[in-house]
């Protein structure tokens, strides 16, 4: 089953939220407990975290959601699309859902996203698991090759078989052969009278973007109280060392990596990423 809940986010954003399986039967002690929120990374969708939701709603009420910009949730053409705006959609999410304290999962910017709402409020997040997600600042030039790379793709796709063998195989960014990328961006577009394009304004993702890539955030990490297990793809984007110094300086951190993984951990390898992060998840939630 996969059913959708409309959430309202800051400023009156219409954010759709997802749960893709029936969540356990509880009473209301059991309820009361909280469950998981799931926040997708830039250019992501709530559908992303699809097999991850269904496992953990066999214990718990998982719910994801498309963040403002992002799948079916509004795309506002003026925005804002800020940090405060992204944090604010996600606690209102966990209170129109009944979900707190919940677990925030969250990957790259949602991470983000998810380590800034428990910093801001502690009283709605018991635990926190950062996926493959940098707290320092990635500068100028990053968002310079984003745009690049933006310009470079060849939309529209004729097929979703183009969109799957560019974004696997073709795109420069890729070193290697990756089916679970093309995977990943396939889920991304919609099919239009010239082809297949995607579901988001790139213009929109690079004001997203610009309003974290300057910055550092360890001072927000600081201020999570709750425990937090930070996770990377042993050739993802967020370093063994850098992710180590993360945990160090979380009050409660906790470090874990899956091998044969990139960015996208929980696409690359759904079972290793379950074995990273099932440990946590049962000492955290009851």
């Amino acid at each position: 089953m996969v059913r959708r809940i409309d959430v309202t986010g800051a400023g009156g954003v219409s954010l759709a939220a997802w749960e893709y399986a029936d969540p356990p039967k509880a009473g209301e002690a059991e309820q009361a407990r909280g469950g998981v929120l799931l926040l997708h990374g830039l250019m992501g969708r709530a559908s992303h975290w699809a097999g991850t939701a269904r496992w953990l709603s066999e214990r718990h009420r998982a719910v994801a959601i498309d963040q403002r910009g992002h799948g079916r949730s509004e795309k506002p053409a003026d925005g804002p699309y800020t940090r405060e705006a992204y944090v604010d959609d996600a606690e209102a999410a966990l209170e129109q859902l009944a979900l707190s304290p919940a677990v925030l999962i969250g990957h790259s910017m949602g991470a983000l996203t998810a380590w800034q709402l428990a910093a801001r409020r502690p009283d709605l997040v018991r635990g926190l698991i950062i996926c493959d997600m940098r707290a320092s600042a990635l500068g100028a030039a990053s968002q310079r090759e984003w745009e690049a790379w933006f310009k470079s793709w060849p939309v529209p796709f004729a097929t979703l078989a183009d969109v799957r063998k560019w974004f696997g195989e073709d795109d420069p960014w890729v070193e290697r052969p990756n089916p679970s990328r093309g995977a990943f961006f396939a889920e991304v577009m919609t099919e239009g009278p010239d082809g297949w394009r995607p579901v988001f304004d790139p213009a929109q993702m690079l004001k997203s973007r610009e309003t974290w890539v300057y910055d550092a955030h360890w001072e927000e990490l600081v201020q999570v109280q709750c425990p937090a297990l930070v996770v990377r793809g042993l050739d993802g984007e967020l370093g063994r060392a850098e992710a180590q110094e993360m945990v160090r300086v979380l009050p409660r951190g906790a470090y874990a990596e899956v091998s044969d993984a990139g960015h996208l951990v929980h696409y690359d390898r759904p079972g290793g990423w379950r074995e990273a992060i099932e440990p946590f998840l049962d000492q955290t939630l009851p």
